[in-house]
């Protein structure tokens, strides 16, 4: 199941029930800790599918620059993945402070990171609403209000289709509730 929202530069933004690792774009986001450890939640199931590269490939990266701030980002190679790359974002706890603005952050850091990457189609699961325990609906927020300002702001971005994927039906109507609510009140 896909639903589609079409902006008005022809950017298009999809809400998709699936397995991010199955998904056939040139990059995915992993929602991912400081340290890239990539045990449980969407990134120890990338890892499962995409193989034990990507975690050399992440300890590689902390030896050399130190865990990841909150909202910061990493990239790896996507290992036997259909991606080129997998952009690591390390989101935020719930609980936090200025969660809602690292969570945008967090979103934002990595679109900016697909563009610089030349990166066309992206997919991103709902960063930091599994353990981390951000309500589905904050981070739908985020989401959406991170692509908006993105788009009009890197007008020149190759990236023209972000997708966020998430395994379960609850997390996806979370999403397409928010996206209709938050784009009934943008236009």
């Amino acid at each position: 199941m896909v639903k589609s929202i079409v902006l008005e530069d022809g950017k298009i933004i999809q809400i998709v029930q699936g397995d991010i690792t199955k998904e056939e774009v040139d990059a995915i986001v992993n929602a991912a800790n400081g340290y890239l450890r990539h045990g449980g939640g969407v990134a120890g199931a990338i890892l499962r599918a995409g193989g034990k590269i990507i975690q050399e490939e992440s300890d590689r990266i902390i030896r050399k620059n130190g865990p990841l701030e909150v909202s910061e980002v990493a990239v790896t190679g996507a290992g036997s993945l259909h991606p080129k790359y997998i952009i690591h974002v390390h989101g935020p706890r719930y609980g936090q402070e200025n969660v809602e603005e690292l969570l945008y952050e967090s979103f934002l850091n990595a679109f900016k990171t697909a563009g610089k990457l030349g990166v066309k189609t992206l997919s991103v699961p709902a960063v930091s609403s599994g353990i981390f325990g951000v309500p589905k609906d904050l981070c739908a927020r985020c989401f959406f209000r991170a692509v908006e300002y993105y788009f009009e702001n890197y007008k020149d971005t190759p990236l023209s289709l972000i997708r966020v994927c998430n395994i379960d039906r609850a997390t996806t109507e979370v999403f397409e509730k928010v996206s209709e609510e938050f784009f009934k009140l943008q236009r």
